[in-house]
């Protein structure tokens, strides 16, 4: 009894069949498609691909070396990470001056409390625009209403509505 087979089992040559990589053409169209419908994924594709397939662990590298620098340079800058701005050195949000700390610790408590203010006055307004809303809808259905029986007994007299 004879076997025959597109490729022998020890070559390492893949058959036609299965275990072909797709096509450069089917992968263009694919990422183009992607694109129309969910780009942020295609260009995450796009971006893996350019780096060479990495693994993993070697973006997991890549990427903290990259906010590394990024902190680096905020550092030098003086602003946030706990370089030389807001951030730094005396706790969370202290400059080390605390008569400045307690300015602006004032500042910020009547900040909040003009900022509560306004969201109850917004709300307050919301309700009075809700309240005329059904106002209105209440009057175009007794209207409707009205005409309604109106249209159903007959000429409309004064005592009917």
């Amino acid at each position: 009894m004879t076997f025959s087979t597109s490729t022998a089992w020890n070559t390492g040559t893949p058959s036609r069949r299965c275990g072909r990589p797709p096509r450069r053409t089917l992968e263009i169209v694919g990422i183009v498609v992607a694109f129309v419908w969910f780009w942020p994924v295609a260009l995450a594709y796009v971006v893996w691909k350019m780096m060479g397939y990495p693994k993993s662990d070697q973006l997991r590298g890549y990427f903290q070396d990259a906010f590394g620098r990024f902190e680096q340079a905020f550092k030098g800058s003086g602003r946030g990470f706990g370089g030389g701005g807001f951030g730094g050195g005396f706790g969370p949000g202290s400059t080390g001056n605390a008569a400045f700390d307690e300015y602006r610790r004032k500042e910020i408590e009547r900040l909040e409390a003009e900022r509560r203010k306004l969201d109850e006055e917004a709300r307050a307004f919301s309700d009075f625009v809700e309240e005329l809303k059904r106002a209105k809808d209440r009057e175009e259905f007794d209207a409707f209403m009205a005409k309604r029986r109106a249209d159903q007994t007959g000429p409309a007299t004064d005592a009917s509505i």
